[in-house]
């Protein structure tokens, strides 16, 4: 790179950044109050769209001036449809307000944007700027966590590229523009960056592989096939930040010398698909994308493939046999994609996640991503935490931080007062981890010994209710369904495991069953070709290595612990908690299974239980009177009256 080509790219990106700077500070410096609304997956499907309408027609309807912003995800999903009003002459910073229904942006117009009453009652939090990185005081979740990826999240609007750049976006591209290919390699190795699709392999070695390779045609491929059940990290970046992937993938391009990238996304994200779509468009037209970057000479171009939601196909090969027009099944390896991959030219694929952490290290140096995290897993990790957990959504934390400072400190712990049973991490094909290990630091090396894996960051939390032997038929189903057949003992074994896990949550458990689901489970990660039949078995390890009783529990007793497993359970109504004249319950059962007693209490005819368990939930928590057991505990006999009717 010679003197004056640098100075080309740098003054060329410079044209750009004050054309975006000058555009968004119109905005910013505008005395208007600014309506923000989260408008990714989670957002709209919490009635955002809704929320958005009814904020135009009031503001309309009262003859009140303010700017609306649509922005994506900044993680709280459990809050949505979240909207940050600004109102710069209030006196008070940006002010978060969690779940604004129709009735709320309404009320908000009125008494906040035209009375000036902040409505005290409705906030959720006031928003702090820290170096750039968006945080909510008193929120435990924002405060602990350390933004890397997700740090324009929830802050930009993600059509409209100049607030991306004039928040510095692209500025790694310049950077990476003017130094070689090589220095740009050794640069994400001194850094440490690992992939962040769940096998933790050195990005660094990867593109190093790909850059010596024979041949000058090669290929970038983003692999955003996200299917892990309840995993959505990947979704809302490329819904709420499309252009940090984008500029991920093209400085990706430069130290391989690649020429073309793809992005392989699930047809299922219609959004993400919409948001790629209009970014990678816009980045040609802002000439950071296309023929001669920036007057750098480079050429580089991104086209999108939208896969058919077949999660085999997150494995690198399967995913080239399906852009290439065959099957979506794995291959033997080697050649490995980087040495002959798709149409048989050299191939990087990285994750979306890996991706996105590329520019900030290009721009802040290997050394700051250094001090992020763990020796040996620098940087952060992206998880979704789902399950029984009272503040469920994305979380970005250090690597490091322990099971429970994630779940307990930052998502708030368990809901409803119920204890913490077990936590699984890394997807269907991630193991289960109880209690004893909450102090487990969340990275690559501690997560694997301790059974389970670090995965793509899908994490999922039960709570003293859940049944770990049903828990692991779901997730068996799962990747047995998704098992692509073309391996014996994934294709055969995943059903005879299935087959057992089945019988077992029916009370149908034989003698001998857990030791051959041990048997099964170990020739399956053994026998197999690709990750998926490697790591489907390990929820069944791992719940038979911590949860064994409740196994033994379904084969010699025949009795579910967690009184899940239908077969096994049973409802009744306790007389003594029961209140006279409350027939909530009877209202809400299917089959006319509750009646009335002699006692004028309420009583369940168990020949007509289809054990939906309505009953339990319409019971009011003051009194707690429907009861559930699992036999061969003895139900409580209560006689029902003859031609008894409410």
């Amino acid at each position: 790179m010679t003197v004056n080509a640098g100075s080309t790219i740098r003054a060329a990106y410079q044209t750009l950044f004050d054309a975006a700077t000058a555009r968004q500070d119109a905005f910013v410096r505008s005395r208007l109050p600014k309506i923000h609304i989260g408008m990714a997956t989670c957002g709209i499907a919490s009635g955002a769209l809704e929320t958005q309408a009814a904020f135009e027609t009031a503001l309309a309807e009262r003859g009140v001036a303010a700017h609306i912003h649509t922005v994506g995800c900044m993680g709280h999903c459990y809050a949505e449809p979240v909207v940050i009003i600004d109102h710069p002459d209030s006196g008070f910073p940006p002010i978060l307000y969690p779940q604004v229904n129709p009735g709320k942006a309404r009320m908000l117009v009125e008494l906040f944007l035209e009375e000036g009453d902040l409505c005290f009652e409705h906030i959720m939090g006031a928003t702090v700027e820290t170096e750039k990185i968006p945080s909510v005081s008193g929120l435990a979740r924002f405060n602990r966590e350390k933004r890397v990826i997700m740090n324009r999240c929830g802050r930009i609007d993600p059509e409209q590229i100049h607030e991306y750049i004039a928040d510095g976006g692209y500025r790694g591209v310049v950077e990476a523009l003017c130094q070689p290919p090589e220095a740009l390699i050794d640069l994400i190795e001194a850094a440490g960056l690992r992939g962040r699709g769940g096998a933790g392999f050195p990005t660094a070695r990867k593109w190093r592989f790909a850059r010596v390779a024979a041949g000058t045609d090669k290929r970038i491929v983003c692999n955003a096939d996200e299917g892990d059940p309840g995993a959505y990290m990947d979704r809302t970046l490329l819904e709420s930040n499309p252009h940090q992937v984008i500029e991920g993938m093209l400085i990706a391009a430069i130290a391989v010398g690649a020429t073309r990238g793809l992005f392989y996304v699930r047809a299922e994200y219609p959004l993400a698909v919409r948001m790629l779509t209009q970014a990678v468009e816009q980045a040609r037209q802002s000439g950071v994308l296309g023929k001669n970057i920036l007057g750098s000479g480079i050429d580089f171009d991104i086209n999108l493939f939208q896969g058919a939601g077949v999660f085999v196909c997150g494995e690198e090969t399967a995913l080239i046999r399906s852009v290439e027009g065959y099957r979506g099944t794995p291959r033997h390896r080697p050649p490995f994609p980087v040495e002959r991959g798709l149409d048989g030219r050299p191939t990087v694929i990285n994750n979306v996640k890996t991706l996105a952490a590329v520019p900030p290290i290009v721009e802040n140096g290997a050394d700051w991503f250094r001090g992020i995290g763990t020796a040996d897993s620098p940087g952060t990790a992206v998880f979704s935490v789902v399950g029984n957990v009272a503040q469920p959504g994305l979380v970005e934390v250090p690597m490091g931080v322990t099971l429970r400072e994630l779940i307990f400190d930052i998502c708030g712990g368990i809901p409803k007062k119920k204890k913490f049973k077990a936590v699984q991490i890394g997807g269907p094909s991630g193991g289960f981890l109880p209690a004893d290990f909450l102090d487990t630091a969340v990275d690559f090396e501690a997560l694997t010994r301790a059974g389970a894996m670090m995965g793509s960051g899908g994490m999922v939390v039960m709570d003293e209710d859940a049944c770990m032997v049903d828990v692991s038929r779901y997730f068996l189903e799962f990747t047995q369904k998704e098992s692509c057949g073309k391996c014996t003992f994934c294709r055969i074994g995943t059903r005879h495991l299935l087959d057992i896990l089945r019988r077992l949550t029916r009370g149908e458990g034989r003698q001998g069953d857990i030791d051959q689901l041990e048997t099964l489970s170990r020739a399956i990660k053994t026998g197999s070709l690709c990750s998926l039949g490697r790591t489907a078995p390990n929820p069944v390890l791992t719940s038979l290595a911590y949860f064994r009783d409740e196994y033994e529990a379904h084969v010699n007793e025949n009795r579910c612990p967690a009184c899940v497993c239908r077969v096994m359970t049973a409802f009744y109504i306790d007389q003594e908690k029961c209140a006279l004249g409350c027939d909530t319950c009877y209202g809400r059962c299917p089959t006319d299974a509750i009646f009335t007693s002699s006692n004028r209490k309420k009583g369940i005819d168990q020949s007509l239980c289809v054990k939906c368990g309505e009953c339990s939930v319409a019971c009011p928590a003051v009194y707690g009177a429907v009861i559930k057991i699992s036999p061969p505990h003895r139900v409580p006999v209560i006689e029902r009256p003859p031609e008894s009717r409410f």
